[in-house]
């Protein structure tokens, strides 16, 4: 058991009969009354994010995860196939731990979440941003801005779609953050 005192970014902890993960936290020590700690949890079964104030002290239920690397090999019925980097165990994720599984690419390195009692994986975490070829999008005619940020629609080698500045072609590789599935840069070749 620990208390409110070890609590820190990313830390799950077992609360209300659910595993939660805190997203972030502030101490607030206010003039008067005593001391609390007010959090964000993101609920591992569900994705939904909940606000929360524990008082000072009190005890909270810490659950032991482990990271390990595993690679994207193919998708079938049984959800989202892995591979762990070190020993070759293959290991199906369903597509509800997956935040953004439209930008994964086969052969792309991930990490996954397990819970370390019943090996039971919790969460997948991509990496901040990806580099996919662009395999369609409509020509960018010169002169047909509006604005300086016209925008366009684009779909990846993955499938997923994303929309780009207009001066991106079709074959070039771009860089998309995994995080809020948009546009960061066009990457040289």
């Amino acid at each position: 058991m620990a208390n409110t005192s070890d609590i820190k970014n990313g830390l799950c902890i077992e609360y209300n009969a659910n595993l939660f993960q805190i997203v972030s936290f502030q101490h607030v020590k206010p003039g008067k009354g005593p001391a609390f700690v007010r959090t964000k949890l993101k609920n591992l079964k569900t994705g939904k994010v909940i606000e929360n104030t524990f008082n000072s002290g009190v005890k909270i239920d810490v659950v032991r995860v482990e990271r390990r690397p595993y690679q994207y090999l193919y998708k079938d019925d049984m959800g989202y196939n892995f591979m762990h980097t070190e020993n070759f165990e293959q290991v199906p994720i369903p597509e509800e731990l997956i935040d953004n599984p439209g930008l994964l690419k086969e052969g792309s390195i991930v990490e996954i979440n397990f819970h370390a009692e019943n090996e039971a994986p919790l969460t997948l975490e991509m990496p901040p941003f990806v580099e996919l070829e662009i395999t369609y999008t409509i020509p960018g005619e010169k002169g047909n801005t509006a604005s300086s940020t016209a925008l366009k629609p684009a779909t990846l080698e993955t499938g997923a779609e994303l929309m780009v500045p207009i001066f991106i072609n079709t074959g070039d590789i771009v860089k998309v953050d995994t995080r809020d599935n948009s546009y960061s840069e066009r990457v040289k070749k």
